[in-house]
């Protein structure tokens, strides 16, 4: 039968195609033991997990003058009044999840928050938000990033698709290396970003407020046609609702860093919250800073620029290319062209794909949470070379990829289907710490602990109701704008965790052990009444020889050889040579008229469980080990198949006598070596000093 079977025969070839280039892309595989190298300290820990927020500053006051352009540069005076609204939801989100990092420091954030206090459904709906949302973030910080630098660079514009696939594939490979390395890599250009915006609004409120320059952004001679003029009443207070909705997009991937508590160093709480807290301080000051200096230097924004904004009576037409508020800003406050202007505008391009990898740090982690309580794949559970989730974060970027595929890496149409999952996990997460105090306030004696409890129920319970109130503004400004499409995949992830689940529940209940051994033996607990063993050849050599030799040790009830008559000459040759040889196993052929090999095996065996279904058969099968991966190329692969469709026939064992041919004694050498070489504090030996060491070793 010659042929290896199909778990080490995948395993050999891709190992061997696959191993030297990803050493060279991921780097070294790390010990489990050394995971505590990779926790984060707060100065990585803040690039890494709050990337995605401090970067939407460079486009969610853009998103909330847009909203607003609609009713004419006359609404812009609201603005102002917009931001105040979105810090308070900043700090209330911040102060709130403060509580859960406290209180939940095992990392699974919203997830573990809503499925211990309100229920599995719950837990599951938030999971399934959370999930929806980190492939989005991906998608729109990307799809953003492209466009910023499409501005400079016209190829990325014309390959806006390919490009984002390249930025994507290039930060799974990143990530790939480890959390700890990412950050490091991530960590500089976010920094730069956070100083230049800040540099940005301190030199333009200098300008303002000291030296009293007129600043003004390239848009401001323009005017804006109003697509709704006059606009009054209830139209007017939808507006700004969904103004603000636009503008929520600032607290996108703020919960991130309660799913990434683990990552952090000792005390991990403690870090964890102070983190959580920087984030929301810098995030809050550049959003209003670039709002106030938006009105100050008069920046024009549209929907629909080519048809609605005007110059000296003329539409700007398709040509025009509509830059995002913040490089309008730093053009006015640091003159087009500038040193830093040009540092400013790269940092920002860059922050933005880098705002990804809030997602590529928080959906690894929630996976494997959510696949440790069995609602995911378990490959998502366990963490790879690099002691990074590698598994989650593929399956991060092929779903990101997907999504900027669909929607042409356009992010005005990606960024309606956003916020939508955040806050459904901000409304339900804080309802859940509310019953959380409110079981711990139950037990509770000690008046000082009982007064921290009651002040961070209060917390949460406001964080409740203003996210809460907030969901219902998203839903109700979003949900034909796009929003219905992230609640859709809401529902497909819930559906295919809960049949995961169910899944593994029914396994679970079908192979556990009885209790009571005595009572209500199954047939797998019965021992076989026989034992009837089958040797497969399709000539004799010595791996056959080797497999009728351990079918003998065996000591069957009966054992017979078994042949399938393909080639009428090989058949008769292969019965010449059993009678020479005087092998004292029954030889049987089975006819084949259309030249298979797997059918007649199957119905043979089949045909001996029909007949004495109490009885077991042992399918025993003789196989060459090869060395080389291309060799296996060169063997039939019938045994492959054969063990495939074995596997589904109830009461029959199969067995692999392995018969290791020359080159694969040559292949266990060399990765002998390999592992000697690439063992910590391995000293490389010359022949004469391995001699040696051979001397002074221990006889066995």
């Amino acid at each position: 039968m010659g042929a290896r079977p199909f778990e080490r025969l995948r395993s050999s070839v891709v190992s061997k195609l696959t191993d030297v280039p990803k050493r060279i892309l991921i780097g070294r595989a790390l010990r489990s033991d050394r995971l505590g190298e990779t926790l984060l300290p707060k100065r990585i820990a803040l690039p890494v997990f709050a990337s995605d927020p401090l970067s939407s500053v460079a486009y969610a006051p853009g998103e909330v003058l847009l909203v607003l352009s609609i009713a004419g540069v006359s609404a812009y005076h609201f603005s102002p009044w917009i931001a105040v609204a979105v810090v308070v939801l900043m700090f209330t989100v911040v102060a709130s999840y403060r509580q859960n990092v406290h209180a939940y420091p095992s990392g699974g954030g919203d997830y573990e928050v809503a499925n211990t206090n309100l229920g599995p459904k719950a837990g599951l709906t938030v999971a399934s938000a959370l999930l929806v949302d980190y492939v989005l973030t991906v998608a729109v910080s990307i799809s953003s990033g492209i466009e910023n630098l499409g501005s400079a660079i016209p190829f990325v514009v014309e390959h806006k698709v390919l490009c984002a696939v390249a930025v994507i594939l290039l930060l799974t490979l990143m990530n790939l290396r480890g959390v700890k390395e990412s950050g490091t890599l991530f960590a500089i250009p976010t920094y730069v970003f956070v100083a230049g915006v800040f540099i940005m609004i301190a030199w333009g409120a200098f300008r303002g407020l000291v030296l009293d320059d007129t600043m003004r952004a390239p848009t401001a001679d323009y005017e804006i046609k109003p697509e709704h003029g006059g606009l009054a009443g209830f139209a007017l207070v939808f507006l700004l609702l969904r103004a603000f909705s636009s503008g929520c997009a600032a607290l996108t991937g703020v919960e991130a860093i309660s799913n990434g508590v683990p990552a952090f160093r000792k005390p991990k709480s403690k870090n964890a919250g102070n983190t959580l807290a920087l984030m929301g301080l810098l995030a809050v000051t550049m959003f209003c800073g670039i709002i106030a200096l938006a009105a100050a230097t008069d920046v024009r924004m549209s929907e629909n620029p080519a048809k609605d904004l005007f110059h000296d009576g003329v539409p700007l037409g398709a040509d025009y290319v509509q830059h995002p508020v913040i490089s309008q800003v730093a053009e006015a406050v640091f003159g087009e062209g500038s040193f830093l202007f040009i540092v400013l505008a790269a940092a920002t391009a860059l922050v933005l794909f880098l705002a990804a990898n809030t997602a590529y740090n928080g959906f690894p982690l929630l996976g494997s949470i959510l696949a440790q309580d069995r609602y995911l794949p378990r490959q998502l559970h366990t963490r790879g070379d690099r002691l990074a989730f590698s598994n989650g974060i593929v399956l991060l970027a092929g779903a990101a990829m997907l999504l900027v595929f669909i929607y042409g890496a356009d992010s005005t149409r990606l960024i309606q289907l956003y916020i939508v999952g955040v806050f459904v996990s901000f409304t339900l997460s804080q309802i859940g710490m509310v019953r959380h105090w409110n079981r711990h306030l139950a037990t509770e004696k000690d008046p000082a602990a009982r007064r921290r409890m009651i002040r961070s129920r209060a917390i949460n319970a406001f964080g409740a109701f203003f996210t809460g109130l907030v969901l219902v503004v998203v839903l109700a400004t979003k949900f034909t704008h796009g929003a219905w499409v992230a609640l859709l995949g809401m529902c497909i992830f819930f559906a295919t965790m809960t049949a995961i689940r169910k899944h593994y529940d029914r396994v679970a209940e079908e192979i556990a052990a009885p209790e009571d051994p005595e009572e209500g033996q199954t047939d797998d607990m019965v021992r076989p009444s026989r034992v009837h063993s089958v040797v497969l050849i399709s000539k004799i050599h010595r791996p056959t020889l080797r497999a009728l030799a351990y079918a003998k040790l065996m000591r069957s009830d009966t054992l017979e050889a078994l042949s399938v008559n393909v080639d009428p000459a090989e058949t008769k040759a292969l019965r010449e040579e059993w009678e020479r040889r005087g092998i004292a196993v029954p030889l049987k052929v089975l006819d084949s008229p259309y030249r298979e090999i797997t059918r007649p095996v199957i119905e043979y065996v089949k045909s001996l469980r029909k007949e004495s279904p109490r009885d077991a058969v042992s399918v025993i099968i003789p196989e060459y080990v090869v060395g080389h991966w291309y060799e296996h190329l060169l063997h039939n692969q019938s045994a492959l198949r054969l063990k495939g469709r074995l596997l589904f026939t109830p009461g029959v064992m199969v067995t692999s006598v392995p018969y290791q041919l020359q080159s694969s004694e040559a292949a266990k050498r060399r990765a002998r070596k390999r592992q000697d070489w690439s063992a910590p504090g391995a000293v490389r030996r010359g022949p004469a000093q391995s001699d040696r060491a051979k001397e002074s070793s221990p006889s066995k």
